[in-house]
């Protein structure tokens, strides 16, 4: 049955989400690193036809498979020419992807996808190119999410990408996994690129969305896998694990039916997923085997304060503040002083994070981030200063490309300015 290309374009986002990447790694396994272009084009050559087809066609009853087929038939038709690489096209299945995406294999390492990941993070890609890479390739991200996220222009962002596919051309790199005694050293990127996935779907940078569930799946899945194969079940990878699932926790509370965004101090917490919290405490106390602390330890800490507190009242505001500290002492990122920022003023009070958060505005890397201003802003409003907060708010608003915070933004304009003494 045929269906609007508004019915279309919803699904072929989140399908794009979840399924890209496996594609993408499907074909990669067959051609090999250095066609890793061919394999991204044609993916995308199969969502344009999806798009064009479906809405006269109807939906298929399995739309990955009918994507990963077309891109397959597409990547044949451009190897006309190379009968190699299009026999082991050929050796793939021509209906379903496979291994990727299959979180119950006997042996993690063998899921595709995180093969790719792990080929995207190659040590012959430079290290701020192997997570842009990964981030376009392996969870579908556009260079602006991406310099979002990594608060870096789109065009750098762009650059690095070419850069890194081009360093992958080298015949000697190969779409294997590194020897198991390799693995190790080679976790910290593959770590630092979920990471940023599952922030990516907790917070979207854009969009009219403001949780994508389906990126804070895939980061969960994999990494689920690297806690799950001896090779790579390593206590940082259980503290990241820990703070997938607490923050995870909270998805549902953290969005209503008017301006969709709802913070921490208004969420109700009976809808926090009781499950995701006991999960999450578990990986945090694997994580604790060992000497090692990591920034992912410290994060999950933080986490694990707010999911064991009753009220925003009842949390032990002082421990936060202390783990923010060391996370301060290792990562002294502009995120982090930010999110300490707040912390601060919740133990000293509203001047004194809003004290820190003056220090912080130099830093270049902030300009146009609209979670400082609106940061500030809320603070501002805090301390009794409401023409202050309407333009911290403002600036804010100007500066978010997320439609979801834009209406809540305008919520919290409108409710300082009512706060205005009469004039």
């Amino acid at each position: 049955m045929a269906a609007s290309r508004g019915e279309v374009e919803a699904l072929l986002g989140p399908l794009f989400r979840r399924s890209a990447g496996r594609i993408v790694a499907a074909l990669t396994r067959a051609l090999g690193p250095a066609r890793l272009d061919l394999a991204e084009e044609v993916v995308q050559e199969a969502m344009l036809e999806a798009l064009r087809r479906w809405p006269y066609k109807g939906i298929p009853d399995n739309p990955a498979g009918w994507l990963y087929r077309v891109a397959r038939n597409r990547a044949l038709d451009a190897l006309r020419k190379d009968a190699t690489l299009r026999g082991r096209l050929e050796a793939l299945p021509a209906d379903d992807l496979g291994g990727g995406g299959d979180s119950t294999v006997a042996d993690p390492l063998r899921d595709a996808e995180l093969t790719l990941v792990f080929l995207c993070c190659h040590p012959a890609v430079p290290p701020l190119s192997q997570v842009a890479l990964t981030l376009r390739i392996a969870s579908g991200f556009d260079a602006a999410e991406i310099g979002a996220a990594l608060l870096v222009e789109p065009t750098a962002v762009r650059q690095r990408i070419v850069r890194a596919k081009r360093r992958l051309r080298d015949p000697d790199i190969s779409f294997d996994l590194p020897p198991p005694d390799a693995l190790p050293d080679r976790l910290p990127p593959v770590l630092r690129v979920l990471y940023l996935v599952f922030n990516e779907g907790y917070w979207a940078h854009g969009g009219e969305d403001l949780v994508r569930p389906e990126l804070c799946g895939e980061a969960i899945r994999l990494a689920e896998l690297l806690a799950r194969a001896p090779e790579t079940e390593r206590p940082e990878v259980h503290a990241l694990l820990a703070l997938f699932w607490l923050q995870s926790s909270r998805l549902a509370a953290r969005e209503d039916g008017t301006t969709g965004l709802v913070l921490l101090e208004d969420q109700d917490r009976r809808r926090w997923d009781a499950g995701a919290v006991a999960r999450g405490l578990g990986h945090l106390d694997r994580a604790a085997s060992g000497d090692s602390l990591t920034t992912y330890h410290l994060e999950a800490g933080i986490a694990a304060c707010h999911a064991v507190a009753p009220s925003v009242g009842e949390t032990d505001w002082a421990r936060i503040l202390e783990l923010y500290d060391q996370l301060v002492a290792r990562a002294p990122t502009p995120i982090v002083l930010l999110n300490r920022a707040v912390a601060l003023a919740m133990v000293e009070g509203p001047e004194r994070g809003l004290e820190s958060l003056e220090r912080l505005a130099d830093r270049s890397r902030l300009r146009g981030y609209p979670l400082l201003p609106a940061t500030r802003a809320e603070l501002l409003a805090r301390a009794g200063k409401p023409d202050a907060a309407a333009a911290a708010y403002r600036e804010a608003l100007a500066a978010t490309r997320s439609g979801v915070q834009r209406r809540f933004l305008e919520g919290r304009l409108a409710a300082v300015e009512g706060l205005r003494p009469a004039r």
